[in-house]
């Protein structure tokens, strides 16, 4: 079986998905994260750490998105709000994260002669964000079937999201299951040297711990 690549952010999702892609193939898969001047930059050193968990090549890509702003996430003048705080598509969306994070993830894994790209998107927790979505994934399905050279050619990259339809609670379940390194991981929007506790991430991560009846072992 050809190899695999996971969008690893260093994160939960992206940690379960690491889990699962490795069962399945049997070899560690290729972990790609970005840098993309986050401000909870602290998810890259877990990143490394997951990878380094399964023994993975870890490739970073940097990219700059905080020169355009647009997002808490990216731009120090906006505030990352406490959870609830506010209706529709948060300020925690990074305009076209997603979307450049796929279409490099598809070039790196046609480079390599990698057969799926995998993503922890979540359409039940993060449905506010439209880059999370089924409909997006399905775009992206055909953007590596017409827009790539394997694609035209009838051999396309799979694209797996195999938490798009989870509960946090079923994702830390899932990672349980499978064995995933849920100490290594990270959730907190604001960064710092411990989770704030408040923000959306941190909020929905304890709801999923809480959900399966798990201590979150990052805190202990």
């Amino acid at each position: 079986m050809a190899g695999h690549l996971v969008v690893l952010s260093g994160g939960l999702d992206s940690t379960v998905c690491m889990a699962l892609a490795a069962e399945e193939t049997g070899t560690p898969p290729l972990a790609l994260t970005f840098d993309y001047g986050q401000r909870h930059r602290t998810e890259l050193d877990r990143a490394a750490g997951v990878a380094g968990h399964y023994g993975a090549e870890h490739l970073v890509v940097r990219l700059d998105t905080s020169a355009w702003g647009g997002s808490a996430l990216t731009d120090g003048s906006i505030d990352v709000p406490d959870a609830g705080s506010s209706d529709g598509i948060p300020v925690t969306y990074v305009p076209a994260r997603n979307s450049i994070f796929l279409a490099v993830a598809l070039g790196v894994a046609e480079a390599r002669g990698l057969d799926a790209v995998w993503i922890g998107v979540n359409a039940i927790d993060y449905s506010g964000y439209p880059d999370c979505r089924p409909e997006f994934i399905e775009a992206f399905r055909g953007v590596a079937a017409t827009g790539q050279k394997r694609g035209v050619e009838g051999d396309p990259i799979a694209l797996r999201t195999p938490l798009i339809e989870c509960t946090k609670s079923q994702i830390v379940r899932l990672g349980i299951e499978h064995g995933a390194p849920l100490h290594l991981t990270w959730s907190c929007y604001r960064g710092g040297e411990y989770p704030c506790g408040t923000c959306d991430a941190c909020v929905l991560r304890a709801r999923g711990f809480d959900g399966a009846g798990i201590a979150d072992p990052a805190l202990t």
